[in-house]
């Protein structure tokens, strides 16, 4: 009997020690990443070169509510010859608004076995392109006037085949913002999001890309990735598999985003894609959630009930770096989003639900 307290005491340090071991072992792993992300990306700004010829491409399918704001900037944008709707089968007046806004609207054909719906849209704009550098823009995005003719201008001074736009978000409610903004930190996490040169890990922003068309018809671009849901970062991945410079620009000053209507609509939304299924091999996608549980889900509320080691206090302090790195990139932050830590660990199980039961459905389609 007499035993019993040392022996209790001795399985507790043994607990400790072995927490220890794990926390620093995953910390090891994500450090590097979060330094890429803290480095951040090239700021893009206005340029006043006369620069090469833009045609920008909006892929919608039912975006009447929401393509006007996006149209409406690029009326006489700078270096801009054209703005090419690709109208995906819409059942609304989409096709309508945006001849109102005076883009080029391209009756989308029907969906080819095999294909992804926003894949083929932007397949279609980019044949029928005129401008020798192709913009993509998602209709939730909303542009500057000045944001293709700056990263048209940066695409050809960085070097890069072709890079994605990291843009400043809008929510619509402090619940939607503090678990969209933890929703970010995971990618932070776990493939270093906001880098600027991207790595084989590395995670893109489909909202807006910028490219040579000749590089994307003379590749077959969008054929490489014709079945990916996730279309953005699998085309990242396979120029970078073939030894191509991929680039993340930061697009905070000319690009705001509103991505989901509430709560409901990014736990939903955004909640499909998080685990980037089918575009991360499963292996490493269950070493991140081990590690982002080691360094992310639990830290906070193992301080909180006393369970801490040393390197637990440094991921809570870690975490709280995060949070002041990011806020930039919030067009409002208020208590939701300095709150998001709170939001980690359901953003984990989001995580975890995206890898063992896999979301094949998009806009509507099942694929």
């Amino acid at each position: 009997m007499g035993s019993t307290a040392p022996d209790s005491a001795c399985v507790s340090n043994s607990l400790l020690w072995l927490l220890f071991a794990a926390e620093l072992v995953a910390f090891v792993i994500v450090a590097p990443r979060l330094w890429r992300s803290a480095r951040g990306a090239q700021m893009l700004a206005p340029t006043l070169d006369q620069g090469p010829t833009i045609s920008v491409i909006v892929p919608a399918r039912n975006e009447a509510t929401r393509i006007g704001e996006c149209l409406a900037p690029l009326r006489d944008a700078p270096g801009v010859v054209e703005v090419i709707v690709v109208d995906d089968e819409s059942t609304d007046t989409t096709a309508t608004i945006a001849r109102e806004f005076g883009a080029t609207v391209l009756s989308g054909q029907a969906l080819p076995a095999g294909w992804v719906g926003k894949i083929w849209a932007l397949q279609q704009g980019i044949t029928v392109a005129k401008g020798d550098i192709v913009v993509t823009l998602d209709a939730d995005a909303r542009p500057a006037a000045e944001l293709p003719s700056a990263a048209a201008a940066q695409l050809l001074v960085s070097g890069a085949v072709l890079a994605t736009v990291a843009p400043r978000f809008r929510t619509t409610s402090h619940s939607a913002r503090w678990l969209h903004a933890a929703m970010l930190t995971s990618l932070v996490y776990r493939h270093g999001a906001g880098a600027g040169r991207a790595t084989k890990d590395a995670v893109a922003n489909g909202q807006c890309m910028v490219f040579r068309r000749s590089d994307a018809v003379h590749g077959d671009w969008c054929t490489k990735v014709r079945g990916e849901i996730i279309e953005d970062v699998a085309l990242v991945r396979w120029l970078l598999r073939n030894g191509n410079d991929v680039r993340m620009f930061d697009g905070t000053r000319l690009l705001v985003v509103q991505m989901y209507e509430g709560f409901v609509d990014t736990f939903r939304g955004w909640g499909r894609s998080l685990a980037l299924t089918g575009v991360d091999r499963t292996a490493r996608q269950w070493l991140d959630v081990l590690t982002t549980a080691l360094t992310l889900a639990a830290p906070l509320w193992l301080l909180f009930a006393g369970i801490a080691t040393p390197i637990t206090a440094l991921l809570v302090l870690m975490r709280l770096g995060t949070l002041i790195g990011t806020a930039r990139t919030y067009e409002r932050r208020g208590f939701g989003y300095w709150l998001s830590p709170l939001a980690d660990l359901l953003v984990w199980f989001v995580v975890v639900r995206g890898v063992v039961s896999p979301s094949r459905e998009w806009r509507g389609r099942q694929y």
